[in-house]
């Protein structure tokens, strides 16, 4: 979950150059199946804090809009409203649409983990939970939910031919968020727990932290996560791509 030991010197400058114009960096790393029980216990997370979510993501069943940059996820949390986000990524903050900027909800974020960064941008809306079950459901649709600048963000950078009704839903995939602040850590850490349709799990680590404080936070938790034993040579593989990949296998099995 370290940046400064892992990237090359143009890495190093990629992220330096782009860090006074973000608004949070996120920390990330993911824990092979294998060690994820050893893990939960060495770093004192209690699973009864956790909080319930469905997440579900709209794209083509080939993925036009993730190879084109752009992800429309929708959420789910228990007791809570639902809400939908339209990220693009790769994203310099110097590329960024003028349209949602200063909008609530849209931020500009580095999301770095020992195999490399990604900036991108994001915007997303509270919607109530009927409408995110619905949508979820397919009862309804992805039009009724977006709103207007999050509507244009994905209609003005979506393959050609590609239009919201061509969008399917891909999920819900079911999850685990616990939040929670080890004693010898000087910032609070997420721990997510995905459970993928084929029955894999993806359990990741994340702690944010403003951009002047993104290298010294990384330097933090390379040495908290090493202490506790947690391996940052593992491969990493973002919970998106992943899941988009498990629902899409699991979508052609189902209609094969």
């Amino acid at each position: 979950m370290t940046v400064v030991p892992t990237y090359d010197a143009e890495q190093l400058a990629g992220v330096l150059a782009i860090l006074p114009d973000v608004d949070a960096v996120e920390l990330k790393l993911t824990v092979p199946d294998d060690r994820q029980r050893s893990a939960v216990q060495t770093l004192g997370i209690d699973p009864l804090d956790a909080v319930v979510r469905q997440v579900a993501f709209l794209d083509t069943p080939d993925l036009r809009l993730s190879s084109a940059g752009i992800v429309i996820r929708a959420r789910r949390t228990q007791r809570k409203p639902g809400d939908i986000t339209v990220k693009l990524r790769p994203m310099l903050p110097a590329d960024v649409p003028a349209g949602p900027r200063g909008k609530n909800g849209f931020k500009v974020e580095i999301d770095a983990s020992p195999s490399g960064y990604t900036c991108s941008c994001s915007l997303t809306a509270e919607v109530s939970d009927r409408k995110a079950r619905e949508l979820l459901a397919g009862s309804r649709a992805l039009s009724d939910v977006l709103d207007d600048v999050q509507r244009r963000l994905v209609l003005e950078r979506a393959p050609a031919g590609v239009g919201l009704d061509d969008l399917t839903v891909l999920g819900p995939v079911n999850l685990l968020k616990c939040k929670f602040s080890p004693a010898d850590f000087p910032r609070r850490m997420v721990a997510e727990l995905w459970v993928l349709p084929d029955g894999s799990r993806i359990l990741e680590l994340s702690a944010k932290a403003p951009p002047a404080q993104a290298f010294q936070a990384a330097a933090e938790a390379k040495a908290f996560l090493a202490g506790k034993g947690i391996d940052l040579t593992a491969p990493q593989e973002t919970k998106t791509r992943a899941a988009l990949a498990a629902l899409v296998a699991d979508r052609a099995g189902s209609t094969g």
